[in-house]
């Protein structure tokens, strides 16, 4: 029999599965395409998801129209603009990404907060007892009563020490505080890195975004896809895959020093460049694809030649009046372009 924690911990991983293929389809998480996902998930074998499985295959994205042409609910299935038409750019649904790292540093900082909470009750509970003292000591002599010089050096030691340990306790404090602020500084890193490239993550990359959006100066955004990507995962397994991403956003990070390089889910990444011309732009990227293509990988356990690896790419400039969501539309379909066209090239509407 299943246990009510057995039963939580099943629901958790269906509300990640769901999570991952809303966001891996670029699909809004509403509760039309949340109900539309879970229907798929819970009944892998139904003539649903059998049919969906049939139209992604290959790493096909999953599109709005496409779950109306699938029967899915009406409130999913709003058309796209007559202007921007579906690009079903390829992609791999990417597994969730180790937290191992992101776990033990949760742990850390969770201690270190611990440790500063003691210290801090430590130094209250001295300072209210080192008040009590001084109060009765203070009504004695205010009542006239005589303290003999013995009793009066026992009161002066007492608060000295009482002083000194107070001062201990501060520095204690201190070193705590500061060791939490650095602890928090690397969590804050770290949840905006990407685990297996150490490139930008989405939530640095959106945050990169806002700040494009806010300075109003010229910024392109630059879509890159790793062409028949699935071909090395099928062939060569997904750990020669994920080196073969490690190295491709390596590159890419070196090509795009200055700019903001990010690994944006599966096997697709995003460029944020600003300062520059759309062909110096352009001239940025086509310098990635050459060191990419040019790149002779090997499998490191056999030495068989993973074969060249290319990617295509969407380039297109912020422009006024411009969201996230339309910038996005647009670099997504020049990618859509650049795959039909051949791959291995990055097409610009500059």
């Amino acid at each position: 029999m299943q246990t009510a924690a057995q039963g939580a911990g099943a629901s958790d991983r269906l509300y990640d599965r769901i999570g991952r293929f809303l966001d891996d389809h670029r699909l809004s998480p509403d509760p039309a395409h949340y109900a539309f996902v879970h229907a798929i998930l819970t009944d892998p074998n139904g003539s649903l998801a059998r049919a969906v499985e049939a139209l992604i295959d290959g790493g096909v994205r999953l599109h709005r129209d496409d779950i109306a042409r699938l029967g899915g609910p009406a409130d999913a299935a709003r058309p796209a603009p007559a202007s921007t038409p579906r690009p079903p750019v390829a992609r791999k649904i990417a597994p969730p990404p180790e937290a191992t790292q992101s776990d033990a540093l949760a742990e850390q900082t969770q201690n270190q907060v611990e440790t500063f909470a003691a210290v801090i009750r430590a130094i209250q509970a001295g300072t209210s007892e080192f008040g009590a003292d001084l109060a009765r000591n203070a009504a004695v002599i205010s009542r006239g009563e005589s303290i003999g010089l013995a009793t009066l050096a026992q009161l002066t030691g007492e608060m000295l020490e009482r002083v000194d340990a107070a001062e201990n306790q501060m520095k204690q404090a201190t070193a705590e505080a500061e060791s939490l602020r650095e602890k928090l500084a690397e969590a804050r890193a770290t949840a905006r890195r990407d685990p297996l490239t150490g490139l930008a993550n989405r939530l640095a990359f959106n945050e990169a975004l806002v700040h494009c959006f806010q300075a109003g100066h010229d910024c392109h955004l630059a879509l890159c896809d790793v062409d028949r990507f699935k071909r090395i995962n099928d062939e060569l397994g997904h750990a020669v895959g994920d080196r073969v991403l490690h190295s491709i956003g390596a590159i890419l990070a070196e090509e795009g020093k200055g700019h903001i390089v990010c690994r944006h889910g599966g096997e697709e990444f995003a460029i944020l460049m600003h300062g520059l011309s759309n062909a110096e732009a352009t001239a940025l990227i086509d310098r990635a694809r050459d060191s990419v293509r040019e790149r002779r990988m090997r499998v490191r356990e056999t030495g068989e030649p993973v074969g060249e690896i290319t990617f295509s790419a969407g380039i297109t400039a912020f422009r006024p009046g411009d969201t996230q969501e339309t910038l996005f539309a647009r670099a997504d379909l020049l990618l859509y372009r650049a795959k039909n066209e051949g791959r291995d090239r990055a097409l610009s509407d500059g």
